[in-house]
């Protein structure tokens, strides 16, 4: 049984540094690299297999939306701004909360409606099976934006 044991734990390592290894002399250097520095633009290019035709129409597509996504971006911060100086002066009353609680949650509302446009735009130039990938990754990460900025690639920071 100790023989057993000892042979199971060494297959198991030998396995594990194999796969590492299959998956670090697999992986695309330059989709790692884009990754690394934050590029949404080139991870698209790489990940998604890009022909240079879409990634010219999807990087023009991102840059005419980065304009909207900016003003979103502080239309928000500013009636969040609005909503908790509110709370904070203690003296507005339960409608004016409410109202400025609204207009946060509307603005969000518009943002998050366009960006999924947006983003099913530039899934539309893809070919429809790295689209349908694209689509199946990004649009259930709107609702987790925290509109302080243009989305990009990171998973679990700051972004939109």
């Amino acid at each position: 049984m100790r023989h057993f044991l000892a042979t199971l734990a060494v297959v198991a390592v030998l396995a594990g540094a194999a796969g590492w290894l299959s998956y670090r002399r697999g992986a695309d250097p330059e989709l790692r690299a884009a990754l690394e520095r934050q590029d949404a633009l080139e991870w698209l290019r790489r990940d998604f297999e890009l022909s240079e035709a879409q990634f010219r129409e999807i990087k023009r597509l991102h840059d005419d939306y980065g304009v909207v996504c900016e003003e979103h971006c502080r239309n928000i911060q500013d009636a969040l701004d609005a909503r908790n100086a509110l709370r904070r002066q203690g003296r507005a009353t339960a409608e004016e909360l409410a109202a400025a609680d609204r207009r946060y949650e509307e603005l969000r509302l518009v943002c998050e409606t366009a960006i999924a446009t947006h983003v099913r735009q530039c899934a539309a130039i893809m070919s429809p099976q790295a689209g349908q990938r694209y689509l199946a990754l990004v649009l259930p990460k709107i609702k987790d934006f925290d509109h302080t900025g243009a989305p990009d690639v990171r998973l679990h920071g700051p972004g939109h």
